[in-house]
């Protein structure tokens, strides 16, 4: 078993890390997070035969482009699983859907974006979402922007590959339907149906830095992202999200996170689910 010990890894590395992080992806890490930063990292400086964690931020210092992305790829936490925080897919469906077909027939344009997509789940979600509760969805033009920071997963999310046991609990009736089963019973794979995936664009990017589209959207997933940002990060990210949103466009947020001192130009609309105001 390794052990700590492998690389020297002193206070000066860390609290340069740490400031690293919070510079190019908005992270914000405690102290109590050295070891798992530790343990993340110690995979980089093995496959770049280092031998402390000074010579890896030297790489860093030296603006490798490349490596910065194995950096924050790798000190991204991706947890996901597909419809997580159910409340959010039925206030969608019973709530959302119903209100653009009332509001949008003239236009029939909704754009969805997926702040913070992981390995796709959640956007594979909400098409099928959509498509469930939308009989003449075909007729509408309807997108999802999936976007998230790290590229290993943005490639996971687009290629729509998942492994049987990430499906436990699905509806037989669901799975049969949208996703494609192997025809190799040793494969115990699924691939979503190419139907979900017309409907989603996916992409890489950095909340914290610049975004190439203007909106507008009329529903923001952005769940268990802004934890990891402080207050100041937080009330930035939360002003430049109303402005991507149309009037009365809608935010959902994770289940540990509030716009409470964060954002005058929402309203909460219970359980996490904020509706733009101004």
């Amino acid at each position: 078993m390794r052990i700590e010990q492998e690389f020297k890894f002193t206070d000066k590395d860390f609290k340069y890390l740490k400031n690293l992080v919070a510079e190019e992806a908005g992270i914000i890490l405690s102290d109590a997070k050295r070891s798992m930063v530790y343990c993340r990292l110690a995979k980089r400086l093995r496959s770049l035969s280092l031998h402390e964690f000074s010579a890896y931020c030297n790489i860093l210092k030296q603006d490798d482009r490349n490596e910065m992305v194995n950096f924050v790829n790798a000190i991204t936490t991706n947890l996901t699983s597909f419809f997580r925080e159910k409340h959010h897919f039925n206030f969608l469906a019973n709530t959302l859907i119903p209100y653009w077909k009332r509001t949008k027939n003239d236009t029939r344009r909704i754009r969805i974006w997926s702040a913070g997509c992981s390995t796709g789940e959640e956007a594979y979600s909400i098409a099928i979402t959509l498509l469930d509760n939308f009989p003449d969805l075909k007729s509408w033009d309807v997108k999802i922007l999936a976007t998230d920071l790290d590229t290993n997963v943005v490639s996971k999310a687009k290629e729509g590959v998942y492994d049987t046991e990430r499906m436990e609990g699905f509806p037989s009736a669901m799975l049969e339907r949208w996703f494609l089963k192997s025809k190799n019973s040793k494969v115990n794979k699924v691939k979503v149906s190419p139907c979900l995936q017309e409907l989603i664009t996916f992409k890489q990017l950095n909340l914290h830095h610049d975004w190439p589209f203007n909106g507008s959207f009329d529903l923001i997933f952005c769940r268990n992202v802004v934890i990891y940002f402080n207050k100041e990060t937080q009330r930035v990210l939360a002003d430049r999200y109303a402005d991507c949103l149309v009037d009365n466009g809608h935010l959902f947020l994770g289940h540990s996170e509030s716009l409470f001192n964060v954002s005058d130009r929402f309203e909460s609309e219970g359980n996490t689910v904020y509706k733009k105001t101004m």
